[in-house]
């Protein structure tokens, strides 16, 4: 995806001050507003500083995109950081943007670095309710955990700047959370307007992990074979969560094939499955006794991959 400037779409300063940055909003909303615009592409153009707009008219979206610095350009090709956006704290919607665009035209950078607080707002405003993604091990969601997390919330101090205020909590990470799910805890949000405090949801994300990928429940792992274990067949000794099984691997077996090791994956009603991908993985040729191994198997067999039969 392509990283937006939002300074340079509004034709701000990054050091710009909050009614500074809504006034070149409303004189670029005017200009640009498809209704009456006759410049080119005045949708388009509406549509993009509608979205700086929303990140930077609001003090925590404005706070973090600017951790991500400078160095970027607009147009530039753009990944998130992995862990972009992971404790931090947001208090969600409010009807502070009501004259910006309609959600739906959000970009698919926008939604990379916002989507999860956009979704967790609506009345955040009236109820304190706040909202933060967390990122755990894999591990932590089998047999559960207890960890503190650190989040930063941005608040704005009596002259008007955004500084970040941290603060920790621990938190039970119940056996089973799914990525994406989000616990409530009560009484961790802010003061309501009544006085009682929200509660604090807290969205959870599973870091990358070295064997195992996720999808729903199941996981999936990849396991590499030497070429006479997949052609005879073998057992292995494979680590699965919390455990070590041993696999029977089919003889004539393919790279790509995968085998279902039944409720191995995450727990739950029911629990996931673990997939194990076979990779069969070739012995380098560089030393002349393997070399001289391949072509005596090219020899003895009349093997023809491109064939439909294989001979």
């Amino acid at each position: 995806m392509q990283f937006k400037d939002y300074y340079e779409l509004l034709g701000v300063p990054r050091d710009a001050g909050a009614d500074e940055i809504k006034r070149a909003y409303r004189k670029l909303a005017r200009k640009y507003h498809p209704d009456v615009s006759k410049e080119p592409q005045a949708e388009e153009r509406f549509k993009e500083i509608g979205e700086a707009y929303e990140v930077l008219g609001d003090a925590e979206k404005r706070a973090a995109y600017d951790r991500l610095g400078s160095r970027w350009r607009d147009g530039q090709e753009f990944r998130p950081p992995p862990d972009f956006g992971s404790g931090f704290e947001f208090s969600g919607g409010d009807d502070a943007h009501d004259d910006a665009h309609d959600e739906a035209a959000f970009s698919e950078f926008f939604e990379s670095l916002f989507g999860a607080a956009r979704r967790g707002g609506g009345h955040a405003g009236m109820t304190g309710d706040h909202h933060a993604r967390v990122d755990i091990d894999l591990e932590d969601a089998f047999g559960g955990a207890e960890r503190t997390f650190t989040l930063r919330s941005p608040q704005t101090d009596a002259s008007g700047r955004v500084r970040l205020a941290e603060r920790s909590l621990r938190v039970r990470i119940p056996p089973g959370v799914r990525e994406g799910q989000r616990l409530r805890l009560a009484g961790q949000g802010a003061p309501g307007p009544r006085g009682a405090r929200g509660d604090l949801y807290l969205e959870i994300r599973f870091r990358p992990h070295p064997a195992w990928r996720v999808v729903g429940r199941d996981l999936y792992m990849d396991l590499p074979l030497a070429p006479w274990e997949a052609a005879l067949g073998s057992k292995l000794q494979v680590a699965v969560p919390g455990a070590k099984v041993e696999l029977q691997i089919p003889p004539g077996s393919q790279s790509g094939r995968k085998l279902r090791l039944k409720g191995r994956g995450l727990p739950g009603k029911p629990p996931g499955d673990l997939f194990v991908e076979l990779r069969v993985v070739l012995p380098p040729a560089d030393d002349p006794k393997v070399a001289q191994a391949w072509r005596r198997m090219a020899e003895e067999l009349s093997f023809n991959p491109r064939s439909p039969t294989g001979a």
